[in-house]
């Protein structure tokens, strides 16, 4: 197995997240590929460290979460395709996948070496190395599928990056036809608070954050008059909390009622 550097060992904080989840809140996620490559992994990359339960589970939520998109997005366009942005160690595909659907799982040359070695490709989704910014990764797709609808997922990417480069993204995905996009995202004060806690609770603190979204209707209409707004929705309001420590149920309530972190799905 390849040496892990320092972008290869933050792979593991949303995989520990879905595990945690699996094993013990099973009714927020559950991931079986991610249980399985545990026996895979370096024991102590499974170290929770100073990570609580709210933090872990943030993380699962989000794969919840677009599973959840994934799965509509299939149900209204069967003949469309996933397109995963910033895939490094994600499953979605073993959770999600309508078993005729064609994945691509889109991330920087040595993230997706490590995701081979650990994840080799399976039937029906294939791994792009390339820059998710760039638009080498979408182009080579519509050689594949030229007509197809495609959503395009970016958990816990677009944080890292300045507006202009996400809007430059969306932008240029409007020149490839029929695309949706979900993703996650924060707004002002949801940042702050990511910034204060959740990346110091995950080691990451150093991290540089730079997106966030106040409102989703102003965004959109950066990107393009026609862009529209398919959804804007609370971060944690189709997660199942019974059995959930007090102070979890708190932290998703606040951030919930504050709008702190949400789901948005744009048609571009």
């Amino acid at each position: 197995m390849s040496k892990l550097g320092v972008v290869e060992d933050t792979l593991f904080v949303p995989m520990l997240g879905r595990i945690y989840a699996s094993e013990r809140y099973p009714q927020v996620l559950y991931d079986q590929k991610a249980l399985e490559l545990k026996k895979k992994l370096p024991s102590d990359l499974l170290e929770y460290g100073s990570q609580n339960q709210y933090t872990l589970l943030a993380s699962a939520t989000r794969s919840a979460n677009m599973d959840r998109y994934i799965r509509s997005f299939l149900q209204r366009r069967p003949n469309g395709v996933i397109a995963q942005l910033g895939c490094g160690l994600e499953t979605a595909y073993y959770r999600s996948d309508n078993g005729g659907t064609c994945w691509y799982a889109v991330d920087l040359p040595h993230v997706i070496k490590y995701r081979q070695e650990l994840l080799p490709e399976p039937e029906r989704e294939t791994y792009l190395a390339r820059d998710a910014f760039a638009e080498d990764w979408i182009r080579q797709i519509r050689t594949y599928v030229p007509n197809a609808p495609i959503l395009v997922t970016a958990g816990g990417l677009f944080h890292y990056f300045e507006e202009s480069k996400v809007l430059g993204l969306f932008q240029m995905l409007r020149q490839f036809g029929e695309v949706e996009v979900v993703f996650d995202a924060v707004s002002k004060s949801g940042m702050a608070m990511m910034r204060r806690k959740y990346m110091r609770q995950v080691g990451h603190a150093d991290a540089q954050m730079f997106f966030h979204v106040d409102s989703t209707e102003e965004l959109a209409q950066k990107v393009n008059a026609n862009t529209k707004v398919l959804a804007d929705e609370s971060y944690y309001s189709a997660i199942p909390q019974q059995g959930l420590l007090f102070a979890t149920r708190v932290c998703m309530a606040v951030s919930d009622r504050l709008r702190m972190v949400k789901m948005i799905h744009l048609r571009i």
